[in-house]
């Protein structure tokens, strides 16, 4: 399997986590407790679809245009507000 490496910006707490579980043979490395994270997140998206398509099978129909706008707004992920910065 082909790989790219790529770079990618997590909070401090998050990498000293990941860290502990190495030695602890939870993960083989930091590389692979994330690549483990990203394919279950994929399997989890991938599952949900394959629900969401089959409530709609056995409803009898998809939705129209609108009504799928609205189901995507409602299962988007929101948006967390920025904290605002204090001035020193």
């Amino acid at each position: 399997m082909a790989t790219t490496k790529i770079t990618i910006t997590l909070p401090d707490r998050q990498i000293e986590e990941i860290r502990r579980r190495v030695p602890n043979r939870e993960s083989a490395s930091v590389s692979g407790f994330i690549q483990q994270a990203v394919r279950k997140s994929l399997e989890t998206a991938a599952e949900f679809r394959a629900m969401v398509d089959e409530a709609l099978n056995a409803t009898g129909a998809p939705g129209t245009p609108k009504e799928r706008a609205w189901a995507r707004r409602m299962l988007a992920p929101r948006k967390r507000r920025a904290k605002p910065r204090e001035v020193a």
